[in-house]
């Protein structure tokens, strides 16, 4: 994988009971979407099967911490005024 790699972590939803989140990774061109907590990767452009299953194992690692990350987002605050 190239040095820089973004990250971002989405509200959390909830579908029939269950609740999840999605963890989007991002270096240029390249692009992935896991699911959060099976920490699966469900899209890929431009990775590996090496470097996605790298990006599984770094969201089972850091699982309570993407838990708390996507917790932390409020969509409707970006609409609101200051």
């Amino acid at each position: 994988m190239k040095d820089t790699l973004n990250m971002s972590v989405s509200q959390v939803f909830s579908k029939n009971g269950e609740r999840y989140a999605f963890v989007s990774f991002t270096d240029g061109a390249r692009s992935a979407e896991g699911k959060i907590p099976a920490c699966k990767i469900i899209s890929s452009v431009g990775f590996g099967k090496e470097e996605t299953a790298q990006l599984e194992d770094y969201m089972t690692r850091e699982l309570a911490r993407l838990k708390r990350m996507a917790a932390g987002v409020d969509v409707m605050r970006a609409f609101m005024e200051p």
